[in-house]
């Protein structure tokens, strides 16, 4: 494999770990602020919210506990758990090839 080939593969796998590693982050940042009960009319809290509610839209409210925040720390866990395994699987198969 060329250096130019193995260095571009390299920065993709990279991008691919880093991107993951954001939105996992998002959504663990929206668990901690919702746990924290943070007010939900300050911008920079709606902001996290959205994007968390987006990322995790597929795993929103999938399970059913009664309490509110075993169903957040489930649902919204569930969805950064499954980025960064998803996303650093895919990058360790982009550093391979």
């Amino acid at each position: 494999m060329s250096p130019v080939k193995t260095r571009r593969t390299n920065e993709a796998a990279r991008a691919v770990a880093v991107i993951a590693n954001v939105m996992a982050f998002i959504l663990v940042l929206w668990v901690l602020m919702d746990l924290l009960d943070a007010n939900r009319a300050n911008d920079l809290v709606q902001v996290v919210h959205d994007v968390a509610r987006w990322l995790a839209g597929w795993s929103h409210d999938l399970f059913t506990f009664d309490e509110r925040w075993a169903r957040v720390v489930a649902g919204y866990g569930l969805a950064a758990v499954v980025y960064l395994v998803a996303g650093h699987f895919l990058a360790g198969r982009l550093r391979r090839h």
